[in-house]
């Protein structure tokens, strides 16, 4: 196919706004589905992805709409719309060259849309803003519509109404990616240039890479080269990615495809790198994805020692899939060895352990998640401080900076005073306050990356009774007065459970953490010292007693004398017992220690 004949395009909008849905009845009124496979969320392929009703992954799929006489070929890639699979979404635009940006006609431009239009604007996408939802009796089209306006700049003729449930503007919107999406620009003789945007494991063929070829043409049976690791392979298939895959003779540049060259192994495979010709090579390769960051941090250890490899090696398969996992080896004096994992955020953390126990069939223990900070010392030198048992000794250090972010939130103007309270108590700083409309509000706020990662976003849906929408930017490290919590049972350390904490907080937060263990340690048969510590010194203290077995209740009658000797024999024994008795804490309380109100 000729390369004006292409369009490469993504959807991009804020969480449940369509999108999906959207993606069903492009790929229906292309036919590239039958009616027989058609089925709600078709491009939603992970079990996780259909029962929770959200998007995970970036999904590509190819499709042939006929118009005026011509047959165009129309990449699309579905996008995820929570704030922490934005790095998902930075990658599939990489890919295209214009973007559906969906806005409900019910809920009005909400934070992620703003979010992934800058994304989309950075790398000069075509935009198509669609209105859609117009079918909801709550549906506000006119109000939306002069908001998209303020928004993008656009006219209003250019905002196409639709209905993804009902199929109206479908058409339309067709029509319009065509017209207005440019097609793709790139030399077919050039040296190859294909980017890598994606890639997922196959137990049966190895490793199959998603790529969007920039310049040149890649055939069947072609010697090729990685330009990051340098590794040579044959492409033993190379084809395009409709429902399923369909193999192809070649691939040209505009065009979006996979290779299977049988790689066994995962690390050798970078999204963002650039495929080309062994004997031709390009000279440089396309300039990728920034590196991710990852916002949190937490360490995962398996139950069992023994399958420490095994995870490392579920965890590399799921880092092909998932790019913005990072991951490195460390060990626990409480868990052995494990891994220190960086996400994007909650969700994303909870996301992968569940992939983890449901595609790997791994069990695993999650530690207290954390950010990063900086700590200096006396002599200025600076340390990346990645878990809290890594500090240095106190008195050796200056100062400790943690990492900030500014938030935006947008709400309805009821909720402001509850949100700003929530902000606040979080020790955010109010930046600015924008009314959009009569109704809806923008705040934005400076607030500490780890006050947000537990319970942040939870209560703030829950004050805002589901309507404040949230998005995040790091911004760079700022000095904060920190201290390092231990939590000692027995007087042992715990170091799964430290924490850094902000001083002013440490007392209160040590004491619910330690009422908290109390309910959730099971009981032993000896006493159990809970304690937080900050150094040397104790702020909190609980106990869990221990079950006592009534010694006493042979004797019946008879000298006190011999009550009190098998009471003392007792208390030596507990005594003994405590000092070689070991605590077992459970998964719950680690889990129970994040959501601490």
């Amino acid at each position: 196919m000729k390369q004006k004949n292409i369009r490469n395009f993504c959807i991009i909008a804020h969480i449940d706004h369509g999108k999906s849905t959207l993606a069903d009845r492009l790929l229906e009124h292309t036919q590239t589905v039958s009616e027989r496979e058609s089925k709600n969320q078709l491009l939603d392929s992970m079990d996780l992805e259909r029962e929770r009703g959200i998007t995970i992954k970036s999904h590509a799929i190819q499709m042939e709409f006929p118009f005026e006489d011509t047959i165009y070929r129309l990449n699309l890639i579905d996008t995820p719309g929570h704030v922490d699979f934005s790095y998902e979404v930075s990658r599939s635009i990489a890919a295209c060259e214009g973007a559906l940006l969906i806005v409900d006609a019910a809920q009005g431009i909400q934070a992620q849309t703003i979010s992934n239009l800058y994304l989309a604007l950075e790398n000069d996408l075509e935009i198509i803003p669609v209105l859609n939802k117009i079918d909801l009796p709550s549906a506000n089209p006119e109000e939306v519509k002069d908001q998209i306006i303020d928004l993008i700049g656009c006219a209003e003729s250019d905002i196409i109404p639709a209905s993804a449930k009902t199929g109206v503007g479908i058409q339309e919107i067709l029509e319009a990616i065509v017209d207005r999406v440019p097609a793709p620009v790139g030399d077919e003789e050039a040296p190859l240039q294909a980017l890598i945007f994606d890639s997922v494991f196959n137990p049966f063929r190895g490793i199959e890479a998603y790529f969007k070829v920039v310049n040149g043409t890649i055939r069947k049976g072609d010697k090729v080269k990685f330009f990051a690791t340098e590794k040579e392979y044959f492409a033993d298939e190379i084809g395009a990615l409709k429902l399923d895959q369909e193999p192809r003779k070649e691939i040209k540049a505009g065009d979006v495809g996979y290779i299977i060259s049988g790689i066994k192994v995962a690390n050798e495979v970078k999204v963002g790198d650039t495929i080309t010709h062994t004997d031709t090579p390009c000279e440089k390769p396309i300039d990728g994805f920034e590196d991710v960051k990852p916002m949190v941090f937490a360490g995962i250890y398996p139950v069992d020692t023994e399958d420490y490899e095994e995870l490392r090696n579920s965890m590399e398969k799921l880092q092909l899939n998932d790019a913005s996992l990072t991951f490195e080896p460390e060990s626990s004096a409480a868990l052995g060895f494990g891994f220190r994992c960086g996400f994007l955020g909650m969700l994303h953390m909870e996301i992968i352990q569940e992939r983890l126990e449901r595609e790997f069939d791994m069990t695993v223990i999650t530690t207290v998640p954390n950010v990063s900070y900086f700590s200096y010392n006396r002599k200025g030198v600076k340390l990346l401080v990645n878990n809290p048992s890594d500090l240095p000794d106190p008195s050796t250090i200056e100062k400790v900076e943690e990492p900030y972010i500014t938030a935006q939130i947008i709400t309805k103007a009821e909720y402001i005073g509850a949100i700003i309270t929530l902000c606040i108590e979080k020790r955010g700083v109010l930046k600015n306050q924008v009314y959009l409309s009569t109704d809806r509000v923008e705040l934005s706020f400076e607030l500490p990356l780890a006050e947000i990662v537990f319970d942040f976003y939870d209560r703030l849906k829950t004050i805002s009774r589901g309507y404040a929408s949230f998005d995040y930017q790091p911004i760079g490290y700022q000095q904060s007065n920190l201290v390092k919590m231990d939590i000692l049972l027995n007087g042992d350390q715990v170091d799964a459970l430290s924490a850094l904490i902000h001083r002013d907080n440490a007392h209160n937060i040590g004491k619910k953490i330690c009422v908290k263990l109390r309910e959730l340690i099971p009981r032993q048969q000896f006493d159990i010292a809970i304690q937080a510590a900050i150094g040397a010194k104790i702020i909190s203290r609980e106990t869990v007693k221990a079950l006592r077995k009534d010694v006493t209740a042979k004797c019946y009658g008879g000298d006190i004398s011999r009550k009190r000797k098998l009471l003392e024999k007792q208390k030596k024994g507990k005594k003994r017992m405590r000092q070689v008795g070991n605590v077992e804490i459970p998964q719950s309380a680690f889990m129970a220690v994040l959501k601490l109100d």
